[in-house]
């Protein structure tokens, strides 16, 4: 096997915010300012615990518009306050245990993220998004690939949910 077989190109999203750095870092460390616009367009999440710690977790639960729920869960490995937040995402189970995603049985068990705060000019923050499949055999990693315009589309969603909810957030 030759290294482009056996590993998947990141994906990468970035954008820039008009609110300071600090706001942007509360919104995904508090599960309150979380719950106010964390997931995809038209899901609401309904429980959200968080342990913010290196080895501690975000747990969530998340309700489509046909009442639907889904599970999630972060595993926290690195926590640079406020500037770089490290985990690992998965779907979950009620009870927190990992589970498959619940459209697509080849996606990734595990993805690592990292999620980058950089101060702007003019009290702006840049956001930077990286995934990337862990642990992750051949057939997830062609999935996580294939991926990547629909995780433009659902993460940018998200950011813009993020981008309404910081227009606003109070400090």
């Amino acid at each position: 096997m030759t290294t482009a077989e056996t590993t998947s190109a990141d994906f990468v999203i970035a954008r820039a915010f008009d609110a300071p750095r600090e706001l942007v870092w509360k919104c995904f460390t508090d599960p309150e300012r979380m719950k106010a616009w964390w997931g995809p367009k038209g899901l609401t999440v309904a429980v959200a615990e968080m342990d913010l710690r290196p080895g501690g977790s975000y747990h969530y639960s998340m309700r489509t518009p046909d009442d639907r729920v889904m599970w999630g869960k972060f595993v926290y490995r690195d926590i640079v306050a406020p500037e770089r937040l490290v985990w690992v995402n998965s779907f979950s189970d009620e009870a927190g245990g990992l589970t498959r995603h619940p459209m697509n049985p080849t996606w990734p068990l595990e993805m690592l993220t990292t999620v980058t705060f950089e101060e702007q000019p003019g009290d702006k923050t840049k956001l930077t998004i990286r995934w990337q499949p862990l642990n992750a055999n051949a057939e997830e990693r062609k999935t996580f690939d294939a991926g990547h315009a629909s995780m433009q589309q659902g993460w940018g969603g998200t950011l813009d949910q993020l981008a309404a909810y910081l227009a606003s957030a109070k400090a």
